[in-house]
């Protein structure tokens, strides 16, 4: 079902369904909350399952000053609208960052959160030179050129060469995104500062979920953040890229699923 909030400082739109302790699934940059359609209908059996779409995305409206803080105060209107003071939260991607800035200012909220593809770590030089390319590429060329050129590496070869239309479908999906939230998502996560120190102060678990053919967040760099938390559940795949919650959605939806009750059952 969808629900609406607008509180006067935050507003948009997130999907919920299901019944029991709450879990919260973000999506990444190009996507929105469909991306997790397996994972929610898998959950739902299970928890009750909020699913934004973040500001700019799908029915969320694009809000003023974008960044990774306002994404993570979004998602924390949502929690209060539903009276939920305990959650579990995966985010994918940049929605692992969006979570990281969440763990950071109400950890107290958490029995447990994950990063799907995600890292703790800021951009590198290198990797923030390339983000403001891709900006000056869709500022000139549109978004749609930028997406279609970059969105189908996002999976592993081997997802590529079995499934064309399942990842053809995927960058089709994303062109819905418009181009000025594009570049303020690319914009805030040039700017969001190192949060391992989130990751080694956590007292709840942490899931780190890695594809080993992950080009947008290199797995050696998430393999070195894996030993910071005192308690974390660490899930490493062959031949999968950067998008594991499709590529083997379901060992992910099964991994999820333990690792969502083992947080509920240790807090």
């Amino acid at each position: 079902m969808w629900k609406t909030i607008n509180n006067g400082n935050q507003a948009g739109a997130y999907w919920t369904e299901g019944q029991g302790k709450a879990v919260m699934l973000i999506h990444g940059f190009g996507e929105d909350h469909s991306v997790w359609e397996h994972q929610t209908a898998f959950l739902r059996m299970y928890n009750r399952v909020l699913v934004p779409d973040l500001p700019g995305t799908g029915q969320s409206p694009l809000t003023d000053n974008l960044s990774i803080e306002s994404m993570a105060e979004f998602v924390y209107a949502i929690l209060v609208a539903e009276g939920i003071s305990q959650v579990t939260m995966i985010g994918h991607s940049m929605g692992g960052y969006v979570t990281l800035a969440f763990a950071e200012k109400y950890p107290h909220l958490l029995e447990g959160f994950g990063l799907f593809s995600s890292t703790a770590r800021p951009d590198s030089e290198e990797k923030k030179e390339a983000r403001r390319k891709s900006i000056r590429m869709m500022e000139q060329y549109g978004s749609e050129a930028f997406l279609r050129q970059t969105l189908p590496g996002m999976f592993s070869e081997s997802f590529r060469n079995k499934q064309p239309a399942r990842v053809e479908n995927f960058v089709n999906n994303a062109l819905s995104a418009g181009k000025e939230s594009l570049i303020a998502y690319y914009e805030a996560m040039i700017a969001r500062p190192d949060r391992t120190a989130v990751l080694r102060e956590s007292k709840v678990p942490i899931l780190f979920f890695v594809g080993k053919d992950d080009a947008a967040v290199p797995p050696d760099s998430v393999l070195e953040q894996v030993t910071l938390p005192a308690t974390a559940s660490i899930h490493i795949f062959e031949q999968v890229g950067h998008m594991g919650l499709l590529e083997v959605y379901e060992e992910s939806n099964l991994i999820l699923h333990h690792f969502i009750a083992f947080c509920q059952r240790t807090v």
